[in-house]
């Protein structure tokens, strides 16, 4: 049986996220944070805060810790590793993550 292929959703130019910042897109019924972070790339993960259920994600502070690059909630401050969606501090509270990519400098987003 063949894998099913998921359509790519353009959500915004890439120039349009400054760097070290995300966005807030609808992809499908979702929705998702994009990151663009300095020299690594872009990044996507669920938007909705799984504490608070608020649509914020895309508004927390980007940074790193222990080596791993983290978005840090805007409410509740967890902090969530941008390149698999755990939950640092509560693991059971981590978020899932879409597959990015940036084409003819289009920022595409892929429901996971």
């Amino acid at each position: 049986m063949l894998a099913k292929t998921h359509p790519w959703t353009p959500v915004c130019q890439a120039d349009d996220i400054v760097p070290d910042t995300g966005v807030c897109a609808r992809v499908e019924d979702r929705h998702v944070a994009v990151f663009r972070i300095g020299t690594e790339g872009f990044f996507a993960i669920d938007n909705i805060d799984p504490q608070s259920g608020a649509s914020v994600l895309a508004r927390g502070l980007v940074g790193s810790l222990g080596g791993r690059t983290v978005v840090a909630s805007p409410l509740y401050k967890q902090h969530f590793d941008l390149a698999t969606g755990e939950c640092l501090e509560a693991p059971a509270q981590s978020v899932r993550t879409y597959p990015v990519r940036v084409d003819g400098g289009r920022v595409l987003v892929a429901r996971a």
